[in-house]
């Protein structure tokens, strides 16, 4: 499954967080996310303490698990997402 994370800082959080973030190596990201989830790419407003990231993972626990690693310095939402593929494919099983 493909999932959509988006955040929103905590007020007054940007520069630790950012700061924090900017020391760990692509080893350590990878190590927090853990073996069962896959980056595909992530983005970042960093102007308004905002980003998003998209992931690919069988297991809505270890995306969960991810996010509350991260949840006691900003809002975080998990969302599923499908590509235009399976809107299609979805779309032509409704009957109109």
């Amino acid at each position: 499954m493909t999932f959509l994370i988006s955040w929103q800082l905590y007020q007054g959080r940007l520069h630790p967080v950012l700061a924090h973030f900017s020391k760990l190596t692509e080893e350590q990201d990878k190590a927090l996310m853990g073996p069962d989830i896959k980056l595909v790419g992530r983005w970042h407003d960093l102007v308004s303490g905002t980003g998003v990231c998209i992931v690919e993972s069988d297991s809505i626990e270890a995306v969960t698990a991810y996010a509350l690693k991260w949840n006691s310095e900003m809002e975080i939402t998990v969302q599923p997402v499908v590509d235009d593929a399976m809107a299609r494919e979805m779309g032509e099983r409704l009957s109109l």
